[in-house]
């Protein structure tokens, strides 16, 4: 049975489909057999970052709404073995995603793969809560600035109480927080908040802290996941956080914290 991991964010912006396909890459380069898939209906952008856009046959809506098959809609990425991406309709809207059709697509793919990865739509909007319900585990993508920490801390909430697991009574879905565009020197200046500013408020687990980094964008342009870059500061951290999501102890890199925007706020010392 496959494991549904949901990559959300409360802002948009924030590179949380950047992170969905590096971690899915990631999964997939570490032998599990791995699928992601794109949420955000009406406005796909996965399939660009990549770069199989040209590649779309069938979408997600296709396959719910049985206008094909999974194995007519699947595109198998040509980098990395084991690694599939399901795309997300660009001509419907988000009342297309039924939990009767996302559910079944879901049961379908879980027999067959480790790791299904959901690319959320940013906010709390339907495609946004149909991404999260079914989820066992979650990636939470903030950027270090007191909007964005808000807002993810809303999502926070919603996967606590507007779940699959939620209502049935189950264990809550597990929760990892990706901090991305980290910069120690806007940190130093007090122009972001540091790592410890950003834990302290949402109080979730650190799965990963990935840097400012040019590659990302250069990356995104070339249609390949960042993590792929493993020259890239950003690739490397992407990996690390891989790893630490697979069991693996390795540290935190790319930090050098300093006193953040609370810390100078109220004189806490880093």
């Amino acid at each position: 049975m496959a494991r549904i991991i949901v990559v959300t964010s409360g802002k948009g912006g924030v590179g949380k489909t950047t992170t969905a396909a590096s971690f899915a890459a990631g999964l997939a380069k570490a032998g599990h057999k791995t699928v992601v898939i794109d949420f955000d209906v009406g406005l796909r952008n996965l399939d660009l970052i990549m770069g199989c856009e040209r590649r779309v046959v069938y979408d997600f809506v296709n396959v719910i709404s049985k206008e094909a098959n999974l194995k007519q809609a699947l595109i198998r990425d040509k980098r990395v073995e084991n690694l599939y991406i399901l795309a997300a309709s660009q001509t419907r809207d988000k009342d297309a995603l039924t939990d009767d059709g996302v559910a079944r697509v879901l049961e379908d793919l879980s027999a067959d793969f480790d790791y299904i990865v959901c690319d959320s739509p940013a906010g709390i909007e339907r495609g946004a809560m149909m991404a999260m319900h079914f989820a066992d585990e979650a990636l939470i993508v903030t950027n270090p600035e007191v909007s964005s920490v808000r807002d993810s801390d809303r999502v926070l909430g919603m996967l606590e109480a507007r779940t699959k697991r939620a209502a049935n009574g189950e264990d809550p879905v597990k929760q990892h927080l990706v901090l991305t565009r980290y910069a120690s020197s806007r940190v130093g200046k007090g122009e972001m908040l540091s790592v410890e500013d950003v834990t302290d408020i949402l109080a979730i687990p650190l799965l990963g802290v990935i840097p400012e980094s040019e590659a990302v964008l250069n990356a995104s342009n070339a249609g390949s996941p960042v993590i792929l870059e493993q020259d890239s500061s950003a690739g490397l951290a992407y990996d690390d956080m891989v790893a630490r999501f697979l069991g693996e102890d390795r540290p935190m890199r790319f930090l050098e914290d300093k006193k953040g925007l609370f810390g100078r706020m109220f004189g806490r010392r880093a």
